[in-house]
């Protein structure tokens, strides 16, 4: 298959998933309209809330991130690829009371299409991997990026990537070149019983030198970056929930690896 035909099946999965998502347990909609964060607690700490600052997430999904930065008083536009994930994502702002703007646009196509640029560029978990060139991806960051303005980007740390379902071994090959194409049984993330038919995906593994590279490769001058020893869900049998929250950590007595990450690069003033 080629570029054109695996993004497509990547819209397919993403479409059929939207609403399924949204009325999962997963995402946690309901909570969110009852005052809720979707966000890590270390997200807060690290942007704090500026009111009226204009922040654009790219890749929104169903805009749960997006609602919890607008109510820390972000100005906040959600643009995510998939209609049924906007469409998503404005019926549960609209719940929650939030005013935001929703923008069905591939990522690549985003200067063209919003025409302006935001202080802030919030990219969340589980985004970049479905992008095939960062380097053009950090290109329109640039691009949508006010003089001194900021990329906020917090991700799955790419060293799960060499992680088995079960078990704890190195399984894949962390420097893969090539993506990782799926047809996978079913369900998702979010909803593993649930029918679906949409079932092959696409992903472009990037290593953490590389997404830093291309993020300085633009002239963004990365202020830090930080790790974290928790997960959302289980990617390996060796993960264990936390009782009291929805992080997953390495069982006790294994040795640690990051499983998050976060970057702060700004753009020059």
């Amino acid at each position: 298959m080629d570029r054109d035909e695996l993004v497509a099946a990547n819209l397919a999965w993403w479409d059929e998933r939207a609403p399924v998502h949204a009325n999962s347990s997963f995402y946690r909609v309901e909570q969110l309209i009852n005052g809720e964060s979707a966000l890590d607690p270390f997200e807060l700490e690290e942007l704090p809330s500026e009111t009226g600052t204009s922040l654009l997430h790219l890749q929104c999904h169903i805009g749960t991130d997006t609602i919890s930065w607008a109510r820390r008083g972000f100005q906040v536009t959600g643009l995510d690829f998939s209609a049924p994930a906007i469409a998503e994502a404005r019926r549960i702002a609209a719940a929650c009371g939030i005013d935001g703007k929703w923008i069905v646009s591939d990522v690549y196509a985003a200067p063209e299409v919003l025409n302006r640029r935001f202080d802030i560029i919030y990219t969340g978990k589980g985004a970049i991997d479905w992008l095939d060139d960062l380097g053009s991806w950090a290109k329109v960051v640039d691009q949508l990026l006010n003089p001194g303005g900021y990329l906020y980007l917090v991700e799955f740390h790419p060293i799960t990537w060499i992680l088995p379902d079960d078990g704890w071994a190195i399984a894949n090959d962390y420097f893969a070149d090539q993506p990782y194409v799926e047809a996978d049984p079913g369900g998702s993330y979010a909803a593993p019983e649930h029918v679906t038919h949409a079932n092959l995906t696409a992903e472009w593994h990037h290593t953490l030198g590389e997404i830093i590279s291309c993020i300085a490769s633009v002239g963004l001058t990365v202020e830090w970056l930080h790790e974290f020893d928790y997960t959302h869900f289980a990617q390996t049998t060796l993960l264990e929930q936390s009782p009291d929250d929805r992080r997953y950590r390495i069982s006790a007595g294994i040795p640690r690896i990051p499983l998050l990450y976060s970057i702060r690069a700004r753009k020059p003033s």
